[in-house]
């Protein structure tokens, strides 16, 4: 940020956007949020877009400390699910970005922001599934579990017992799929 004073906005319209996406970037709202009026937001800021320009470079930085705390996870359960759950408002923020990937801002953001995830954990994915000679189709199916993860993802659901059981769902699809051949077609 430029100065500390732009810092309580953008923090506030994070929150926002993790909740509620572009529909909570509202100038009124944010200056709520804030308990600043709504004339100091306009101050600040020329107008929304460079808000939200602002707000996803601090979307880049905190992809930066995610992205620490992926890289000393060990194992996928407990290790990553424990830092999905402390790192919610983050996770909420990319599920955003990712549902409202028509616009190409966002949609840029969650690439980066997932691109960079996946890198982090890649080893431990592919060593659950069994995977580690193979990493780059642990990634193909990372990439896709994000996709399930982030459609059945909420506020009220994000917490260790869900991401267990989603986690042991994924686990189950993948053992099935790799056990288990398809009937040859040319047989038929």
């Amino acid at each position: 940020m430029k100065n500390d004073i732009e810092q309580p906005w953008v923090e506030a319209g994070f929150t926002l956007f993790a909740n509620d996406g572009p529909a909570g970037l509202k100038v009124d709202t944010i200056a709520r949020k804030v308990g600043i009026s709504r004339s100091s937001f306009y101050h600040h800021f020329a107008d929304l877009d460079v808000f939200q320009e602002k707000m996803l470079t601090y979307h880049t930085l905190r992809s930066q400390r995610a992205i620490e705390k992926l890289k000393r996870c060990t194992s996928i359960d407990p290790d990553l699910l424990l830092a999905i759950v402390e790192e919610k408002e983050y996770v909420l923020f990319n599920r955003q970005l990712r549902v409202n990937r028509h616009i190409p801002a966002y949609k840029a953001a969650f690439e980066k922001a997932i691109t960079l995830e996946s890198k982090a954990i890649i080893g431990a994915w592919a060593q659950l599934l069994s995977l580690e000679q193979a990493p780059e189709v642990a990634e193909n199916i990372y990439r896709i579990t994000a996709d399930i993860f982030f459609h059945r993802l909420t506020a009220e659901n994000i917490n260790y017992s869900w991401l267990q059981v989603f986690l042991k769902e994924i686990i189950i699809f993948i053992s099935e799929i790799k056990t288990k051949s398809l009937p040859d077609s040319n047989s038929a």
